[in-house]
């Protein structure tokens, strides 16, 4: 008996709050169709643009795993990644030109261009060299996902502890408080989001010098770069975590936005390729601050780019900032009424 009043005392208890047994079953689902949706696509192609290649070769080139296409400007195209490398033939003398930036796409790359080279009709050893388009090698899947991974941990972690401690100031009776004083919305606000700040700005700066130094991240680009992506892309989770906290009443509520709202994220990120993927999976990454930040740190630390290059991308992560502020001033003139 004592076992079933605790067994109806839990039933009752899921029944009546709902959220939580909303999100047991339609997270699951959520995160499971993400999965599909994102790794459930066929293997790229690697693309490359040749140019002077005797019919022979370009036909072996053809009929291998690559795939040629036609470009204005294949140097261009290949430093905006629409390509993944450019062959040059001159005579009997072979040179290829590799995006080195995503390592399984040029390891691909120089396999299906051994596989045309092993089938040529014409049995003449060519003589080739092999050139990577960036200085610092992204050789191994961290290389890769490790600009990425610092985004994500970094909006992760300030997202979390922003909405927490935002929570619990509004649970302990803080706010309150702040409403008793001669305070606008937007000044609260601000003050909370430049305290909790300046713990993001800290959490950046060590994570940056963490991943390079210590873990050894290709940085082929500028470190402060990095540091003021990173602090900006701390700025939308913190204000995306204020936002969110309003919705929740305790601790509990606030975690189970993770799996629908940042777990999502991770998908979007760019550590997996949506290079096949539908079009309008591929849209989804637009509504993700964190695709714009990873975006940004891949430029920086592999590509080794500027800020004229990822100029776009700070900007859509401040727009995103800027929004979550606005909503925040809504829901805090809601809540004081």
């Amino acid at each position: 008996m004592k076992i079933k009043a605790i067994v109806v005392r839990i039933l009752r208890q899921f029944i009546h709050d709902k959220r939580s047994l909303a999100l047991m079953i339609v997270a699951p689902l959520l995160i499971l169709t993400l999965t599909w949706l994102v790794l459930d696509q066929e293997a790229s192609q690697p693309k490359l643009a040749v140019e002077g290649a005797p019919a022979p070769l370009e036909a072996a080139v053809q009929d291998s795993m690559l795939e040629i296409v036609d470009v204005e400007d294949p140097g261009q195209a290949l430093a905006d990644s629409e390509i993944d490398a450019i062959l040059e033939a001159d005579g009997q003398r072979i040179h290829v030109t590799v995006d080195n930036s995503e390592p399984n796409q040029s390891e691909a790359v120089k396999m299906g261009l051994q596989e045309a080279l092993a089938s040529r009709s014409d049995r003449q050893a060519p003589d080739i060299s092999m050139e990577y388009l960036y200085e610092e090698n992204a050789e191994t899947t961290f290389d890769y996902t490790g600009p990425v991974l610092i985004g994500f941990f970094a909006f992760f972690f300030v997202f979390l502890v922003g909405g927490i401690s935002f929570l619990r100031e509004r649970s302990q009776g803080t706010m309150e408080r702040l409403f008793a004083m001669p305070l606008n919305g937007w000044e609260i606000i601000l003050g909370y989001i430049s305290g909790f700040g300046l713990f993001a700005v800290l959490q950046s700066f060590i994570v940056a010098l963490y991943a390079v130094y210590v873990l050894g991240i290709p940085l082929n680009g500028s470190l402060w770069l990095v540091i003021l992506v990173t602090m900006l892309l701390s700025l939308s989770a913190l204000t995306l975590g204020i936002l969110l906290s309003s919705f929740a009443r305790n601790e509990f509520q606030l975690m189970q936005f993770i799996p629908i709202v940042i777990v999502p994220q991770a998908f979007f990120s760019g550590m997996f390729s949506l290079d096949n993927a539908a079009d309008w999976v591929a849209y989804l990454e637009y509504v993700m601050p964190i695709s714009y930040g990873a975006d940004a740190l891949k430029e920086i630390m592999i590509k080794g780019n500027g800020l004229a290059e990822i100029q776009v991308d700070l900007y859509v992560v401040l727009g995103f900032s800027l929004l979550f502020y606005l909503l925040n001033l809504g829901t805090l003139k809601a809540y004081r009424k």
